[in-house]
Formats: structure tokens, C-alpha cells, sequence
């Protein structure tokens, strides 16, 4: 889409314009939709106007730049409200964020940061924080692990089964039609509490809808993941897990000094800001965010940076998320979720206060964890649900040395992008983009870093789970204590650089080149691609992209078998047996009612996989000792 971006549609407003269309009308879904999203549209307020022909006019009333209600989509066509045109509308536009739930569960993603909902979710005046249950007094806040009601499994079990037939369609069969049963689905069980699956739901639309528009920001690995979540959701959750919660809770936590570590942006299909990474005196991060909803994906890069130059709201304090990167905070009557959010009720007093050096207390103990205990936190926090994982849970702070460019070999993540080796103590590490997004300035200030081999440096990153030790770059700084050649930063930058928001500039790195310190050679790796591949296969073209693929599929079968991954070569089998059990009626004709057997076959084989990422992964970084 180009121009004018499309207003956000609430994900129950599709499902019910979409559901009042005729059995006809739906089979012309898809096109219409696709006709559509190439017309131009224009705002004039509140009003968004999309012009059909000559004399039909159809307008999106959006008063916060999202339609909450099917009313709020007009046509001046004789068929309306029943028309193809709103339907169409609705399924171009991309899906809002909902108001009374947990944050998306499409905003962070394995290789993502944890991005917070819009800060009208905090606390205000009129909505108190829940204090901080009192020691042994077996107080928990959380809801009760309750045995579902009817209403909550027969809820569960339609989002699973739509979940089957979307994976059973494949990303090209999985149109306009089908994300409307889905979000429907997902609206009903949002309805009944169950948060979790209702936001996971959500979030494979949005995902499905990238993919088939060709997003920049699409990747099939998310994709993948959100499948992968839904149907494990959906299939052996706890109640408790099910009903998640409706808001993450603030809890009064008293006075905090805070000291900026460094600034992230967050660039999503929906959402673009900055969230801000502070350390508290006891070693405790937290993050202070600035995150809204947006409607033109081509933007969100310069809105981030925006959001970087904003104030903070919090208190009285006077300094840009920029700012605070770099400096400090005191906090009087400070809350914070267990994720690590800090409120900004209007009871929160703060005001700006020196900050530290990377190599200051308390902030430089982050560094002194060692490496080990980080890589086991890391790949802990990858099983907590994002509303309950703590705040940095996957970073990793690592003193390390530049080698060069480079690429590792087999990586299980499958990117082929220009990657930047370090050495870290006894390992060869790969650096890559915290986000790939062509417009922030990750990709850009790694190839800078890559010409200057030898350079010492402390960095923040966020763990890939991968067969070789693998950093998601965030911010660096000088390393401490290291002799020549070192990293030369403007005096305004405090001895660190947030690589996603700031540019490097030659003239920072030491000029010419040193000696590069012999790489490590990398082992043969297991061939995941085997097992990989089928399983996107699955997602990108649907159930029938492995049916009567049995000779293919027992030569990658005896591969892993090979290569000891015994239990791979069952589950890839049983996939392909699941893929190919089809149904036929008196006529020889196929007739598929229920994709459950083949969604089943294809979340073992998913969760195997990741389990053996995990695995793996750990085992990468077991020269420091981890086993």
C-alpha cells in the first residue's frame, strides 16, 4: 500500500463484517481485497475515504485511527452492510492492537525485544496499582489454577481446530475467510478470559497477513513460531497459562535509583518506539517505553527514532529516552510490573540524576555475571511467558574483540546475512542485527564495526538460540581496562552507543587495521535443515506440500537418522504419514473435514525442534563450562 496508510480495524470488527457476507460473496474475498489495497485512500479528520467507482464511496470512521465497530464501516452501495466492499476494506487494513489484553504476543518474537503496549495501558490516577504480596502470606495475584468451564474448553478447542486448517492451508490458502473464523475465535476466547490464546491468535493473522502481502518485515522463522505457539497453546496449556492476564499489574515497589544502560527501538507490523533499559541499585533492569500503534509499516523506523528525542513520562523528569540512556533517575513511589515495566501513575515522582559509566557500579556488574549463568538465564527465560519473563532475562553483557566480518556455517537460524565475528574468550561469536529492519541503523554500524579487526569492546545482546555461540547486537562501548586500539566516541555519546538508534562513524573506530587474532574453527553441525525445512514447507504451502513426498521424505529421514537424531526421523516420518492420510468419498474425490491429525504430527515435530535448538545452543557456549 502506498499513500495514505489504512486506519487500524479492531480484530472483532473483521470477523463480524466478514461473517455477514454470503456464501457467493465470500469465494470473491481474496480478489476484492487485493483490487482494493491498490486504490488510493484519503483522511479528512477522523474519516478515511475510499472512492469504488463513481458513485459508491466507502468510509472508514476511525476516532483514535482504529475502527472499533462494524458500524463505523460505511458503503454507499445497494448491498450494504452485507457488501464485498466493507469486508474487503477490513481485510486490507492492518489488525489493532486489542485495548483490554495482555501485550501482542507478535510483538516480541525470539530474536525480538520484549515490546511493551502503548503507555496508556500504565497506571493513573484512577486505576491503583496492586501492592506486592506480603512474605509467607500465600497471597497470589495471579489467577487460580481452575479447571476450564465448558464454555472455556469448547472455546480452546475451536481455536485449535481453525489453528489446524490454517496450518493445513498454507500461507496462500489462508485468505481473507479463514482470518476472520480465526479472529472470531480468538475474540470469543478473549471474551471468556482466555487472554493468552486470544493474543496468540491474534498474532498469526497479522503474521499470515504479512506473508501473503510480501512485508518487508515478514519472516517465515516468525511465521513458523507463531504457528508453533498457537497450537501449543491451544493443545497442552494449563488453565492458568490459558486465562493469562487481561493487564499486566503494576506493584508498588517504593524508591529506585535508576541509571540508563542503553536505548532499544521497536519496530513492528503495528507498533514502533524506544524503550529505554535501566539498572537499579540492586542489579534489577527495568525499562521505561514509549510505544504507539502506527498504520504505515514505511514509517516506523522514523517514528522510533522520534519516540528516542520524546520525553519520558515519568514524574517530574526532565530528559529525552535519548537522555536517559545515558544518565539517571530517583524515583519516589515507583511501580512496576513483573516484566520489569515501570508505571508512570500520577503518583510517581521522579527527577534526573547522574548516571554510570559500563564500568561503574552497579551498572558494571551485569558484566560480572559469569558467562555461563547468563546463557543458562537466557535460555530459561525463552520457556516464561512475556508477561511474566523478567526484564533482560535474554541479554547477554559480554566483553569481547572484533575478528572481522564472516559467516557461520550451518546456523540453525537459516539467515544469510552478512554477520560480524568476535572473540569471546575462548569462542568465536557471531554478532548479528538486533532487527533487520533496512532503515534503523543496526546493519549499518555492524559493517562499520567489521573494519576495525582487534577493537575491544563491552556489548549488550540478545541470545539466538543456534548450534554456534550467536549475539543479537543492541549497544557496545570501549572496553574497560583494554590497551589500543579503542573505540573513540563523542563526548555527548557518556562512553556508549545504542546501535539502533545511533550511526558510528568511521572517524570513532581506530584508524587503519590490526593484527586479527586466529578464529576458531567451526565443528560440523547436525543437519538440521532436514527437519527444518519440511516444517516450513508446512507453513509457507500447506498440508498438501508434503503429501506423496514418501520417498523424499525416508532419504531426510535416514539422514537423521545418520546423524544420531533418531527421534527426528520419527517425527518427520509421522508428519509426512499425517500429511498423506486423506480421505476419499464413493466418487474417488478428496474430502479433508479435520486437520487435527496432521496439525498434531506437525507441533511435535516444531517442538522437538526448538527443544533441540535449546539443547544445542547450550552446548555451543560449553567452553565456559555450561553442560
Amino acid at each position: 500500500m502506498t499513500g495514505t496508510p489504512w486506519p487500524a480495524v479492531a480484530a472483532e470488527v473483521v470477523a463480524q463484517v466478514v461473517s455477514a457476507l454470503s456464501a457467493r460473496l465470500q469465494k470473491r474475498l481474496d480478489g476484492a481485497a487485493a483490487k482494493l489495497a491498490d486504490r488510493p485512500i484519503e483522511r479528512a479528520g477522523e474519516d478515511w475515504t475510499l472512492r469504488i467507482d463513481e458513485e459508491t464511496v466507502l468510509v472508514l470512521h476511525a476516532p483514535d485511527g482504529t475502527v472499533r465497530t462494524a458500524e463505523d464501516v460505511r458503503c454507499g452501495c445497494l448491498l450494504a452492510p452485507g457488501c464485498l466492499h466493507r469486508a474487503a476494506a477490513v481485510t486490507v487494513a492492518p489488525l489493532a492492537a486489542p485495548t483490554d489484553d495482555e501485550p501482542p504476543a507478535d510483538e516480541p518474537s525470539a530474536n525480538e525485544p520484549s515490546v511493551h503496549e502503548p503507555t496508556a495501558d500504565e497506571p493513573s490516577a484512577d486505576e491503583p496499582t496492586r501492592p506486592e504480596p506480603a512474605p509467607g502470606t500465600g497471597v497470589d495475584v495471579r489467577p487460580t489454577e481452575e479447571p476450564l468451564t465448558p464454555a472455556e474448553a469448547e472455546a480452546v478447542d475451536r481455536l485449535r481446530r481453525i489453528a489446524s486448517e490454517a496450518l493445513a492451508a498454507g500461507v496462500s490458502g489462508a485468505g481473507g475467510i479463514l482470518q476472520a473464523e480465526l479472529l472470531r475465535a480468538a475474540h470469543r476466547a478473549r471474551l471468556l478470559g482466555l487472554h493468552r490464546p486470544a493474543a496468540l491468535a491474534t498474532t498469526v493473522v497479522t503474521r499470515l497477513r504479512a506473508a501473503r502481502a510480501a512485508e518487508p518485515d515478514h519472516r517465515l522463522a516468525d511465521l513458523v513460531a507463531a504457528h508453533r505457539e498457537l497450537l501449543g497453546a491451544t493443545t497442552v496449556f494449563t488453565p492458568r497459562e490459558l486465562r493469562g492476564t487481561p493487564r499486566q499489574a503494576y506493584r508498588e515497589v517504593g524508591a529506585l535509583r535508576l541509571y540508563g544502560l542503553f536505548a532499544e527501538p521497536v519496530v513492528s507490523a503495528t507498533h514502533a518506539g524506544v524503550t529505554v533499559w535501566v539498572v537499579d541499585a540492586a542489579g534489577r533492569l527495568s525499562t521505561v517505553s514509549d510505544i504507539t500503534p502506527h498504520a504505515d509499516p514505511a514509517e516506523a523506523a522514523r517514528l522510533a527514532g522520534a519516540a528516542a528525542g520524546r520525553p519520558v513520562r515519568l514524574g517530574d523528569a526532565t530528559l529525552s529516552h535519548r537522555d536517559l540512556a545515558r544518565a539517571g533517575l530517583t524515583v519516589q513511589g515507583a511501580t512496576r510490573t513483573d516484566s520489569g515495566r515501570l508505571g508512570a501513575g500520577a503518583q510517581v515522582r521522579a527527577v534526573r540524576a547522574a548516571g554510570a559509566d559500563w564500568d561503574e557500579e552497579p551498572v558494571a556488574r551485569l558484566w560480572a555475571e559469569p558467562v555461563p549463568a547468563q546463557i543458562e538465564r537466557a535460555l530459561t527465560a525463552g520457556r516464561i511467558p512475556h508477561d511474566r519473563r523478567p526484564a533482560g532475562s535474554d541479554l547477554l553483557f559480554l566483553d569481547v574483540t572484533v575478528l572481522g566480518p564472516g559467516a557461520v556455517p550451518g546456523a540453525v537460524s537459516g539467515s544469510a546475512a552478512p554477520q560480524l565475528l568476535a572473540r569471546c574468550g575462548e569462542l568465536t561469536v557471531a554478532l548479528l542485527p538486533a532487527q533487520d529492519h533496512p532503515r534503523l541503523a543496526f546493519a549499518a554500524n555492524l559493517v562499520a564495526l567489521a573494519s576495525a579487526p582487534g577493537l575491544p569492546l563491552r556489548v549488550v545482546g540478545r541470545l539466538e538460540r543456534a548450534t554456534h555461540p550467536r549475539l543479537r547486537l543492541l549497544a557496545a562501548a570501549p572496553a574497560p581496562g583494554r590497551p589500543d586500539p579503542a573505540l573513540t566516541l563523542p563526548p555527548a555519546y557518556r562512553n556508549r552507543v545504542s546501535l539502533g538508534l545511533e550511526r558510528l562513524q568511521y572517524a570513532d573506530l581506530p584508524p587503519g587495521g590490526t593484527e586479527m587474532p586466529p578464529a576458531a574453527v567451526f565443528p560440523p553441525q547436525p543437519p538440521f535443515h532436514l527437519l527444518t525445512r519440511p516444517l516450513e514447507q508446512a507453513v509457507t504451502g500447506g498440508r498438501r506440500a508434503l503429501a506423496g513426498r514418501s520417498d523424499r521424505a525416508a532419504a531426510e529421514g535416514r539422514g537423521l537418522r545418520s546423524a544420531g537424531l533418531g527421534t527426528g526421523e520419527q517425527l518427520l516420518a509421522a508428519l509426512h504419514a499425517a500429511a498423506a492420510d486423506r480421505d476419499r468419498d464413493v466418487f474417488g474425490r478428496l474430502h479433508i473435514t479435520d486437520h487435527l491429525g496432521f496439525a498434531t504430527a506437525w507441533l511435535a515435530a516444531a517442538r522437538y525442534q526448538e527443544e533441540l535448538v535449546t539443547a544445542l545452543c547450550a552446548a555451543a557456549w560449553a567452553p565456559y563450562g555450561l553442560q
